[in-house]
C-alpha cells in the first residue's frame, strides 16, 4: 500500500529539547463582583506533531502558519531546524558540532527566527548530523570522547536545544573507526546525565539504534520518544517504549501523498500512538496536505495564514 522512501536524514538521531513552562498570574479585584472568566477552550487533544524545516531553503517560521480549523491550536507541536552537522577534527581526532550559514543565521537570529514559534507554545530544537567526516554517535572510541562530545551538545541545548541525528556519517573517513557497541550506550548516558528534564528522542534505525545495550547498560528508558525514519511507511520503533512514545508513522508534506497521510494518521489513532513525525515543510500553502492528516489526528482541518 505504501512506497517505500528512504528519508534524506535518518540513521540514527536524538532529539533534545528545553521543556517550557508558562506561569499564570491573577489580579483582585474590588468593588463589585467580577463577571466569571469564559471557560477556557480545550486544548487540542491527540498526537505530538514534529515538523522538520530544511532551513537551507525555508524558513522556521512556517512551522508557526498552521493552525486547526476547530479551536485555533497550533497544528505542530515540535518544530526541527534541519540541520547543523557533526564535524571531524583530523588534527585533533575527534568530533565537533558544526553549523552552516543557513543554520548560523536562524541561530543568530533567534528573536525573529525562534522566538515567535516559542513563543506560541511550539518546541523548538536543532537537528545534528553527520557530514561524510566518518564522525558519528555510533563510533567514539571511548567513553571519555563519547561524554567530551555529550558535553558539547549539553552546552548547546542550553543555549539552544537540539535534535541529534548520525545519518551521512560514512564511518571510516577520514581514519576514523567503525561502530562499536559501547559509543552509542555511552553518549546517551552521559546526555541523560548532564540533562536530566530534556527530552530526547531516537530514530530507530542504523548502527547506533541497533547498539542501545553494552556492559549490562541498557539506555532505552532513557528516552523519551522514539521516530520512524522512512517517509510515507508505517513501522513501529523497535525499543521499549509505551506506545504513547512512539511513532510508527512517518511523511513527507507534498511528498507523501495525502490519501497515504491520512492513513497513516487514521492508523495512529486507531492503534493508539502518540506521534505524528512530518519532514519538509516549505513555505508554500500547504493546509491540503496537513489538513489530510489533521482531521484524522485532531477531527479538524488545518488553516494555513501567511
Amino acid at each position: 500500500m505504501f512506497t517505500l522512501v528512504r528519508s534524506r536524514l535518518r540513521t540514527a538521531a536524538l532529539a533534545l529539547s528545553a521543556v517550557a513552562a508558562l506561569t499564570f498570574g491573577t489580579t483582585a479585584t474590588t468593588g463589585a463582583a467580577a463577571a466569571p472568566a469564559p471557560a477556557p477552550a480545550p486544548a487540542k487533544q491527540g498526537p505530538t506533531s514534529v515538523a522538520y524545516v530544511e532551513v537551507n531553503n525555508n524558513s522556521m517560521l512556517n512551522v508557526g502558519k498552521y493552525t486547526l480549523a476547530d479551536g485555533g491550536d497550533n497544528v505542530f507541536d515540535v518544530a526541527v531546524i534541519f540541520a547543523a552537522n557533526i564535524n571531524y577534527d583530523t588534527g585533533k581526532k575527534e568530533a565537533y558540532l558544526h553549523f552552516n550559514e543557513n543554520v548560523q543565521r536562524v541561530l543568530d537570529n533567534a528573536a525573529t527566527e525562534i522566538r515567535p514559534l516559542q513563543d506560541k507554545g511550539i518546541k523548538v530544537v536543532l537537528s545534528v548530523l553527520g557530514n561524510h567526516q566518518g564522525a558519528g554517535f555510533a563510533n567514539f572510541p571511548s567513553q571519555q570522547a563519547a561524554s567530551a562530545f555529550a558535553k558539547q551538545m549539553s552546552d548547546t541545548v542550553t543555549k539552544y536545544g537540539l535534535d541529534f541525528d548520525d545519518e551521512y556519517a560514512e564511518y571510516g573517513n577520514n581514519g576514523t573507526g567503525q561502530p562499536n557497541d559501547s559509543s552509542f550506550v555511552h553518549l546517551v548516558t552521559a546526555l541523560r546525565a548532564n540533562m536530566p528534564d530534556k527530552i530526547i528522542s531516537l530514530y530507530n534505525i542504523g548502527p547506533a539504534a541497533s547498539r542501545l545495550s553494552y556492559g549490562g547498560v541498557d539506555v532505552s528508558s532513557k528516552f523519551d520518544y522514539a521516530w520512524n525514519p522512512y517517509y510515507g511507511t508505517w513501522q513501529v520503533p523497535g525499543i521499549a517504549l509505551p506506545k504513547s512514545k512512539l511513532s510508527p508513522a512517518a511523511v513527507e508534506i507534498g511528498g507523501t501523498s495525502q490519501s497515504t497521510a491520512a492513513d497513516l494518521a487514521r492508523r495512529t489513532v486507531g492503534e493508539g500512538y502518540g506521534v505524528y513525525l512530518t519532514y519538509n515543510l516549505d513555505g508554500s500553502d500547504r493546509s491540503a496536505d496537513v489538513s489530510a492528516f489533521t482531521r484524522e489526528l485532531y477531527g479538524s482541518d488545518a488553516v494555513y495564514t501567511p
